[in-house]
């Protein structure tokens, strides 16, 4: 920046060289840094969530949570479908009762926080309200 001193004067020339730029940036430059949580590519984003899932802490809050739980959401379902070696397409194949997608739900439901009406479209298995009642129903016929 062209300031040759580091003393109270080149701070603060520095300051205002600095305000003078933020003031010159457009909004949409930096809504980002300011809205985001994270900036990188990727596989960057990726670590960072496996971290957040394995370290979470106080400070880990509000999109990053919701982001790394649903990564972990896709992971159950990955592995859930590797071991039946089905794909993506074979859950829309399904009936939306299907029992696999009732027992996936029902881990689903478990071990993340993932909404009913994510995981209803996730395992295609109609609305929210159809995954509730088949859950009920699931739930109802393990207490007989």
């Amino acid at each position: 920046m062209g300031i040759q001193r580091d003393d109270s004067r080149g701070r603060r020339r520095f300051g205002a060289e600095m305000e003078a730029r933020r003031a010159s940036e457009t909004e949409e430059e930096f809504k980002s840094v300011r809205r985001g949580w994270c900036l990188g590519g990727k596989e960057f984003r990726e670590e960072l969530l496996e971290q957040i899932e394995e370290e979470r802490q106080v400070w880990h809050y509000g999109e990053e949570i919701a982001e790394s739980e649903e990564q972990r959401a896709q992971r159950i379902i990955q592995a859930a479908l590797k071991k039946k070696r089905w794909d993506l397409a074979e859950l829309k194949r399904l009936r939306k009762g299907d029992s696999f997608k009732v027992q996936l739900a029902k881990r689903l439901r478990k071990e993340t926080t993932m909404t009913l009406a994510w995981m209803a479209e996730q395992l295609h298995m109609g609305t929210r309200g159809h995954l509730k009642h088949l859950l009920y129903l699931e739930q109802r016929s393990q207490r007989r």
